[in-house]
């Protein structure tokens, strides 16, 4: 039974990961357009690795790095690297609301592992409440059976892969530095990019290409540490239903960016994902309010 504010602290590490996921998508997507997705990829997460190489070494966690690297941080890292790929590459040639709403299918797959594997107490309320998340999602993406191709499987792997991902993460021993656990993911990464960028023909980039891939370096970095952070408290399934905050973040970013504006269906699909949300940590707060009134003396 884990504490709420440990709890609360998973779940607010879940929403920034998200927003900062999303940010960096963006940032790549746009510079994508006018150059090579391999060549984006690669200097993004060199500039990521370097930043959080420097916090590592202010920290004066360098060496910690190679005890700390246990079998889970590595396994966690080599994934990564793998999912990042995965993803992308099945993004590339699907339409985005296919590919986002085929990916909204990990909350579901980290309730189960959550149950399945690590014994977490998983009540058909928050099954439940798992389920209507998916269904807004749904109703925010529409998607269609003409998006629905074999690149979507990259899109399924990576959802079995952000899996392992999580699962990985929540075995990592509770001394280890979340800033070494970051450092190896982006080592891993980068490596995985490179490979990427290895068959393609760079081009020369602008001063407007290079901010994004800084932006997008950020985010990329912010969003790795509060993954990892969200991973470390609460109840899995209970932190995992709040992945479903990347689609309103997306959404809002869509408009911001590409002046795409939502629908009536899409709002609705973004109440049905707050609701589910909301719902659940409400019913989450009353549960660790009653077990501690049941813990106090004379109750």
């Amino acid at each position: 039974m884990t504490d709420f504010r440990d709890t609360l602290r998973g779940i607010v590490a879940m929403l920034l990961s998200c927003l900062f996921f999303i940010i960096n998508d963006t940032a790549i997507k746009v510079t994508a357009e006018g150059l090579p997705l391999g060549q984006v990829l690669f200097l993004r997460s060199v500039l990521a690795t370097a930043v959080v190489l420097v916090i590592v070494w202010k920290m004066g966690l360098l060496p910690r790095v190679l005890p700390q690297t246990s079998r889970f941080v590595l396994t966690r890292s080599i994934v990564e690297g793998v999912t990042t790929l995965a993803y992308i590459g099945g993004l590339m040639h699907l339409p985005i609301a296919n590919a986002s709403a085929i990916a909204q299918a990990t909350p579901l797959a980290l309730t189960a592992a959550g149950a399945i594997l690590l014994g977490e107490a998983v009540g058909w309320r928050r099954w439940l409440s798992v389920a209507v998340g998916f269904c807004g999602i749904l109703i925010i993406v529409r998607p269609g059976p003409d998006g629905f191709n074999a690149w979507a499987l990259l899109i399924l792997l990576s959802v079995v892969l952000v899996t392992i991902r999580e699962l990985s993460t929540r075995f990592i021993a509770p001394n280890t530095d979340t800033a070494v656990v970051s450092l190896v993911t982006q080592v891993m990464v980068t490596i995985a990019c490179g490979l990427l960028a290895a068959t393609e023909v760079w081009q020369p980039m602008d001063m407007m290409q290079i901010g994004l891939i800084v932006l997008a370096s950020v985010g990329c970095l912010l969003g790795v540490h509060f993954s990892i952070d969200a991973m470390r408290h609460g109840d899995i399934s209970l932190v995992a239903q709040f992945r479903y905050s990347f689609i309103p973040f997306a959404i809002f970013l869509g408009w911001l960016v590409w002046g795409d504006v939502p629908d009536l269906l899409t709002f609705v699909g973004i109440a049905v994902v707050a609701g589910s949300g909301i719902y659940v940590f409400y019913r989450e707060r009353v549960r660790h309010q009653l077990l501690a009134s049941r813990a106090e003396p004379g109750i």
